[in-house]
């Protein structure tokens, strides 16, 4: 049975709600949920994990406690379109926030670009 994950610190909540809210201008809900991760790739079993969850121009993002200052964090438009930032865990919150945002920041400007101008088909 995998060791119990400690809850979101009032600390890491905040390092990510201001990333967050920088990076929209505005305060953006987060929201406290659980998710589900294998830690390592050999276990069988999914580790409950607390993480946040928030949802901003159509695009979800996930941020997951994985263990003391280990994060895992991933977005998506659609569940079979997800992204994750290339690296498989992180030892800063303020980090892995950051180059989530900065990564899905990338992938909808790309994404905009090859839809063409605005109102074009």
């Amino acid at each position: 049975m995998p060791a119990q994950i400690a809850p979101m610190s009032d600390t890491e909540r905040w390092v990510v709600q201001q990333a967050v809210n920088e990076r929209y201008t505005r305060e953006i809900a987060l929201q406290d949920v659980e998710t589900e991760i294998r830690l390592h790739a050999e276990d069988r079993e999914l580790a409950l994990c607390p993480g946040l969850y928030w949802n901003e121009h159509g695009c979800h993002f996930v941020l997951s406690k994985t263990g003391d200052s280990r994060y895992r964090s991933m977005f998506f438009w659609r569940i079979r379109d997800r992204f994750a930032t290339g690296r498989e865990e992180y030892d800063d919150i303020g980090d892995c926030v950051t180059t989530l945002l900065k990564m899905q920041a990338d992938e909808e400007s790309r994404r905009v670009a090859e839809s063409g101008p605005a109102g074009g088909n």
